[in-house]
C-alpha cells in the first residue's frame, strides 16, 4: 500500500488506501496507540469489506498526526524494524485478549 490515505465523510473511523497502481481499498481503523520508547503514534487497520465468518488481516502503520491530531490527513509509514514490529504486534495481542479493550 502507498502511503497516500482519504478520509472517508461518512464515518471518521475509515480510511481508504490506495496502492501504487492506484487501487483503493476502504479500512476501518481498529485502534490507535503512542509508543514513548519509540516516540512514534500507530494506527491498526482491518479491511472494511469482511464479514464476521472471515479470519482479518490487521495492518499496521506508524503515522504524523496533524495539529489536530487527525490521521485522516497525514502520512502513514511503513514498520520495518523488527523490534518495533514486535512491540506493536504485542499490543495488538493485548487488546485482542482483554475483554475490557477488544469490546467483546
Amino acid at each position: 500500500m502507498s502511503e497516500k490515505i482519504n478520509a472517508n465523510q461518512d464515518n471518521d473511523r475509515q480510511i481508504t488506501l490506495v496502492d501504487d497502481q492506484g487501487n483503493e481499498e476502504l479500512f476501518e481503523i481498529l485502534f490507535t496507540f503512542t509508543s514513548e520508547d519509540y516516540g512514534k503514534s500507530y494506527v491498526l487497520l482491518y479491511p472494511a469489506a469482511v464479514s464476521d465468518d472471515d479470519d482479518v488481516e490487521v495492518q499496521a502503520f506508524s503515522y504524523d498526526a496533524d495539529e489536530d491530531g487527525d490521521i485522516t490527513s497525514s502520512d502513514l509509514h511503513e514498520i520495518s524494524d523488527d523490534d518495533e514490529w514486535n512491540m506493536v504486534q504485542g499490543v495488538l495481542n493485548t487488546f485482542l485478549s482483554d475483554d475490557r479493550l477488544s469490546g467483546e
